[in-house]
């Protein structure tokens, strides 16, 4: 398996003892397969996500990525790990609002030793493919919403990462809009065969997936959601 999470556990410390969130949970996937996870809020999803992004530590459990437990490198190799292997989509964009669109696209190949010809081309084509390849000098605040979440998957793709993590990705957007984002998401994980993994609270979202799992009962164990 691409991604293999075995016993993975995370609490938390309180004035009444430690708070269980993640409560060992066991995932495999493997490239090209796309999962969504569904929950109430406070449920852990994020904090699964974070996780697997290598973002938070685990409190036990351990968490392979091509082979690799990204919390046994020393912390300027997990960052570069997580710059080249890890993308990002977040419910809010994130978009540097002094930046253009293939700016904002190209900033996470400023570390490294990138070719700066083959990343800008890299950019524009997949900017070409979200749709945008007219807006490359725009400003996110001449975008809408639907445009700033194209530019936030075509930068999550610049670097050919393995392993592509959507937190909320529609939640800011109205229906039609979250849709748009929904299917390009897929498309491209496709495309770019990655693993994908989307947390939401959208049942609508969910039901694209080919696989549907839930975080229920305050445990966190993942369970099928029913269609």
């Amino acid at each position: 398996m691409t991604l293999h999470v075995e016993k993975l556990c995370k609490t938390y410390p309180t004035r009444s003892g430690p708070l269980g969130i993640l409560r060992g949970i066991d995932l495999d996937l493997d490239r090209g397969n796309a999962l969504a996870v569904m929950g109430p809020s406070g449920s852990g999803k994020s904090t699964l996500l974070h996780i697997l992004g290598t973002l938070d530590q685990p409190t036990s459990g351990t968490v392979s990525i091509e082979g690799t437990n990204p919390f046994a490198l020393p912390e300027h190799e997990l960052a570069r790990f997580r710059n080249e292997r890890i993308g990002f989509v977040f419910q809010d964009h994130h978009l540097l609002p002094q930046c253009s669109v293939l700016e904002n696209v190209l900033i996470p190949t400023l570390v490294g030793t990138h070719r700066r010809v083959a990343v800008e081309m890299r950019a524009r084509t997949l900017l070409e493919r979200v749709g945008l390849s007219e807006r490359l000098d725009h400003r996110p605040a001449e975008l809408s919403g639907g445009e700033r979440q194209r530019v936030a998957v075509a930068r999550a793709l610049i670097n050919h990462p393995v392993l592509l993590l959507a937190d909320e990705p529609t939640g800011n957007l109205d229906r039609r809009h979250a849709h748009e984002v929904a299917e390009l998401l897929l498309d491209l994980h496709r495309q770019e065969n990655t693993m994908l993994i989307v947390v939401t609270h959208s049942l609508d979202l969910a039901r694209l997936f080919p696989r549907q799992l839930e975080m229920i009962d305050g445990s966190l164990k993942l369970q099928e959601v029913p269609t």
